[in-house]
């Protein structure tokens, strides 16, 4: 499946209706250098648009929303979208702006390049986003010479992410009992990457990329540095302990005085934020911690279209 189209072929496949948003998770946000090195190469294709920036200096992460169109002709199984050439040209771009081995936050990470995730919008599938994330995959892994495993709809046993994450000791502080410094995983992977080699650049690290339907994240504060009690809430409600079906919970570290919930909602219209959010108070309360109003990190699948849309007609 090739996605490298002459120009005049774009704009005859060009079609709106079948929009991919990308999420890509890089961990920096305390470089603006480096920040803006990776917002120009995004910026190269008009076609690609970021309608959203979320970053956070205590976890030293940003995250990018990126929305373009997609086709895809079922006659030759082709598949094009200008996301493709973005994302690859805002990895080389963090990659040389940015060196794992003197990272250190509060989130954890196991690339430059940590997290890549694929979402269709409108009238695209799930199928189309996952293939357009194996694409990604492919060329990150040949390309760039960075290990990528796969997860959800584009894995082929359909596997989780938290589960690849598990298996690699992704949720385990390296520094300090709560942050993440440097590289932390030996230099030959102990599980063979879907894409790339089994052995590791330690500046540029391992990356996930992954396909789904629609994700919301959710993170709820808390007054208070007593980490251990906060972890113990988070695995209350997620699904994983037992808690709320379709909701994933990590409790980490926010400055020196704060601790979050950071949530993945996998599906909102079974549990939603206030249902978290009001779970959360409960246990809190019965544990005597004050907690404050939760926030999503990224807009609605709806506004981010919309401001899609809008961005590209200003262009």
């Amino acid at each position: 499946m090739d996605s490298r189209l002459s120009n005049k072929s774009k704009m005859a496949m060009k079609n709106y209706s079948k929009l991919i948003c990308c999420k890509i998770y890089i961990s920096e946000s305390r470089n603006t250098m480096a920040l803006e090195s990776i917002e120009r190469a995004a910026r190269l294709d008009r076609d690609a648009v970021i309608v959203n920036k979320f970053e956070d200096r205590a976890y030293n992460r940003v995250r990018y929303t990126l929305v373009s169109y997609i086709v895809h002709h079922n006659a030759t199984d082709m598949l094009y979208s200008p996301i493709r050439q973005t994302v690859q040209t805002m990895a080389e771009a963090a990659f040389a702006a940015v060196d794992l081995e003197t990272h250190l936050g509060a989130h954890p990470r196991f690339g430059v390049v940590d997290h890549i995730c694929f979402h269709p919008l409108a009238e695209a599938t799930v199928e189309e986003a996952a293939a357009m994330a194996k694409l990604v995959a492919s060329d990150m892994g040949n390309e760039l010479q960075v290990p990528v495993f796969l997860y959800e709809a584009a894995h082929p046993d359909n596997k989780a992410l938290d589960a690849i994450r598990r298996e690699l000791g992704y949720y385990r502080p390296n520094f300090m009992g709560s942050q993440w410094a440097g590289w932390a995983l030996p230099d030959i992977l102990p599980i063979a990457p879907d894409e790339g080699s089994v052995n590791v650049n330690r500046a540029r690290g391992i990356a996930v990329i992954g396909a789904s339907p629609w994700i919301d994240t959710f993170n709820i504060p808390f007054l208070s540095t007593d980490i251990a009690t906060v972890k113990r809430i988070a695995r209350s409600v997620s699904a994983r302990g037992g808690g709320l079906p379709s909701v994933q919970a990590l409790a980490l570290v926010h400055g020196d005085d704060s601790i979050e919930i950071a949530c993945m909602l996998l599906d909102s219209k079974q549990v939603g934020a206030d249902q978290v959010q009001a779970r959360v108070e409960l246990i809190a309360a019965q544990e005597g911690l004050e907690v404050e109003k939760g926030y999503f990190t990224d807009f609605s699948q709806d506004m981010i279209v919309e401001r899609y849309i809008r961005l590209v007609s200003i262009d």
